[in-house]
């Protein structure tokens, strides 16, 4: 059995390539979720005002990696106190946020998220928690960036 997820940590190029390297994570691809936009590419999210954000949808098997990794591998990737901002890349296209498919994936989601406050104490950390909506896929320039292109995020 193959379950989804789908996550945004900022630039997705580099999110996908972690994700990549987890042994069960079986395919990867980069687009765009959360926003109002429909058949949202590139260019419309990144003048920010789609409400999308720069999303790693995946599949993975869960005999052997389980979603409490992919949040753990989610959570070390990336700084989730900086709203609307990931290193150089700044707006809401580069937001923390984790999208659910199941009532199982957002409870473990709020529970991860909870563990993290307590981790960062006072700095509050701002990572969405939504149920995954349509996905919209970047065009083939932006799949496996990383491999075709060397890390430049």
């Amino acid at each position: 059995m193959i379950d989804e997820a789908a996550f945004g940590a900022g630039c997705f190029w580099g999110v996908e390539d972690r994700f990549m390297q987890i042994k069960g994570v079986t395919e990867t691809e980069v687009g765009f979720m959360g926003g109002h936009t429909k058949n949202a590419d590139y260019g419309d999210v990144s003048g920010g005002d789609t409400g999308h954000a720069e999303t790693v949808h995946l599949k993975y098997d869960p005999g052997e990696v389980s979603y409490v990794d992919l949040l753990d591998a989610f959570w070390k990737m990336h700084n989730p106190t900086t709203p609307n901002r990931e290193g150089p890349d700044v707006g809401s296209q580069y937001r923390s946020i984790i999208f659910y498919y199941t009532e199982e994936q957002r409870e473990l989601a709020e529970k991860s998220k909870k563990e993290q406050q307590v981790k960062y104490g006072d700095r509050k950390v701002v990572t969405e928690i939504m149920p995954a909506g349509e996905f919209w896929r970047a065009d083939e320039h932006h799949q496996k960036y990383h491999q075709k292109h060397g890390k430049v995020c």
